[in-house]
Parts: C-alpha cells; sequence; structure tokens
C-alpha cells in the first residue's frame, strides 16, 4: 500500500533533505543511488506511515526505515555511520514493502 504521492516543492525539499542526510551520515559519492519513500501500513501496530531509505554501494544495497513521515524526519532519525554493515540488505532477500 502506497501513500498518495504529493509532489510539491516542499514535498520535494523535504526528500532531498532526508537524501543529502544519508549522503552525507555514509559518506556516499555523489554517483551513489539514494531513494526515499514514504510508505502506508495498514498493519495494526504499524504506524499510519513510514519513511525508507534504500541506497546502493559496489552492488550492495542498504536500507532502513523510519517509522514517521518523511516530514517528520530528522538529522538525529538518520543511523550512525558505523551501522551500515548492519543494514545491508542480504543478496536474494525479498521483502513485502521495498
Amino acid at each position: 500500500m502506497f501513500a498518495s504521492v504529493k509532489k510539491s516543492p516542499e514535498r520535494l525539499q523535504v526528500i532531498e533533505r532526508v537524501t543529502q542526510w544519508t549522503r552525507e551520515r555514509f559518506k556516499l559519492p555523489k554517483e551513489a543511488v539514494i531513494s526515499v519513500s514514504e510508505i502506508a501500513c495498514p498493519l495494526p501496530g504499524c504506524p499510519p506511515l513510514e519513511t525508507v531509505v534504500v541506497f546502493w554501494m559496489a552492488e550492495q544495497r542498504y536500507q532502513f526505515k523510519l517509522f514517521k513521515p518523511v516530514e517528520e524526519v530528522v538529522i538525529d532519525d538518520i543511523p550512525y555511520a558505523w551501522l551500515k554493515d548492519a543494514l545491508a540488505v542480504p543478496e536474494g532477500f525479498v521483502s513485502d514493502c521495498c
């Protein structure tokens, strides 16, 4: 279930801010691909909206979730760089969300 897509200039700025914080936190090169998405979760106990950040480095995918809408994300929500290895998605892993 995806939340409705809002493409206002303000929303694009918020997504770019989270992208930039991720790039800086993990010292990602300019060519690294970063995706910031907001998804709706209909399951009991899930937050209504969560932010999913995915990035790729040297053919390795990394991902983390923030249990709040993208507009509410602050820099302190981005995981510390030393956690990067724990964010790696194993090859062949399939997720229902992203």
